[in-house]
């Protein structure tokens, strides 16, 4: 993994939320940190309301993560634009994020409970 990245188990339960609905929660959620950025906390899919959830065209490309692919939440005062991502297939040694996804929480609310 690179120097600079850490993935852990997210301690306690996590909820995401947009316009006041809630997307998904999970006590199985993964902490990311990246040097000096705040941690970002990916969810599992299936513990995310993937019917919120559409893919947009929409990439990033990440030098230690690979690809991400973006997703636009329908949210009940409409939709949020490449609000989410995931690593489809992310970069060895970063394998533990495949099959989850990451909000913006500038966007949406991600939130301890």
């Amino acid at each position: 993994m690179a120097d600079h990245i850490t993935i852990r188990k997210a301690s306690g339960r996590w909820v995401v939320r947009a316009g006041g609905a809630v997307l998904g929660e999970s006590s199985n959620a993964l902490e990311l940190a990246e040097g000096p950025y705040p941690p970002v906390i990916y969810f599992p899919r299936e513990d995310i309301g993937m019917s919120f959830l559409d893919q947009t065209p929409s990439t990033t490309r990440c030098s230690h993560k690979g690809t991400a692919t973006y997703f636009t939440v329908a949210g009940l005062d409409g939709d949020i634009v490449d609000a989410a991502w995931s690593y489809e297939e992310p970069l060895d040694p970063l394998s533990a994020i495949a099959g989850h996804i990451a909000f913006h929480s500038d966007q949406v609310a991600v939130e301890k409970f």
